[in-house]
């Protein structure tokens, strides 16, 4: 069902006929100029025309039904006046977020994580909004930390960098949008437009988070090492170059290797190496 927008009468000017009217039947009442069996009708169906006013606020919508049967909506902001037998539900047009519970599910490893979300939606057809669902605001909540869940088993904590595949803490941007269509499609049929998505919390569960945290320091003192030792043979290859380009001296194979393990050492130790000065002859 989609939304079809009805139009409505201005109420004010109908309010003050209505009372107009009341004002003017009880003074014929008071005074006797006509029998009360006109005068109490015409208070009756003076009252119940006013029974049809209802306000509709900025960015509110009215969906308005006869007798269970949909009739359309009216979003004109103010005080507004239709048939005193619809009956009207009022739907927010705002925009509006909340954030999800931190969730507990396992990635794509396998790894108990913990996540949550904001999202952040809107009603865009308030006719489906309140005739496709039951509570339609409960059904975004629902729903979308259905998605979360989903969406969180399909990516990994963290990048693997031999596979170098999308992951939930490396990849914001992609996760996000990955995250907020999986939501739209679930809210599609409830009238709602799912405007941002986004990541607010991400963390090991606490059983693995210590374990976790050692991991990623293994692999951040393999890969410092690993630039390191590069670095480390690149200049003690630019050393080697110069000395014989320069004929500064000249070094036979053992020598050569001596010299190389040497420079090695000092480039990749860990603390500052003590020198050794030799005096003696270099043969």
């Amino acid at each position: 069902m989609q939304e079809k927008p009805i139009s409505s009468l201005a109420g004010i000017p109908v309010l003050l006929a209505g009372i107009g009217a009341i004002a003017a039947a009880v003074f014929l009442l008071i005074t006797h100029a006509v029998p009360p069996a006109l005068a109490i009708p015409l208070i009756g169906a003076s009252v119940f025309t006013i029974a049809g006013m209802y306000q509709v606020e900025p960015n509110q919508a009215a969906v308005l039904s006869l007798f269970g049967r949909y009739v359309g909506t009216v979003t004109t902001p103010g005080l507004r006046w239709n048939n005193p037998f619809f009956s009207k539900k009022k739907v927010s047009l705002r925009v509006r977020n909340f954030e999800s519970g931190q969730l507990k599910v396992n990635d794509l490893e396998g790894s108990p994580i913990e996540i949550a979300a904001v999202i952040v939606w809107q009603v865009v057809d308030s006719a489906e909004a309140v005739y496709n669902v039951d509570d339609y605001e409960s059904f975004v909540q629902i729903q979308s930390e259905a998605a979360v869940r989903a969406m969180a088993g399909s990516y990994p904590y963290d990048r693997d960098e031999e596979s170098g595949k999308p992951s939930l803490r490396s990849h914001p941007q992609d996760i996000s949008e990955h995250l907020m269509q999986q939501i739209q499609e679930r809210l599609s049929d409830a009238g709602v437009r799912v405007i941002e998505a986004r990541i607010s919390h991400l963390a090991y569960a606490p059983e693995i988070a210590n374990a976790m945290l050692q991991r990623q320091q293994a692999s951040a003192i393999i890969a410092a090492r690993s630039r390191i030792v590069e670095g480390a043979v690149g200049m003690v290859q630019m050393a080697l170059s110069q000395l014989s380009e320069q004929n500064i001296v000249e070094l036979d194979d053992e020598r050569r290797a001596a010299m190389v393990s040497n420079l090695l050492t000092v480039l990749c130790a860990d603390k500052a190496t003590q020198p050794v000065v030799n005096t003696g002859s270099l043969y």
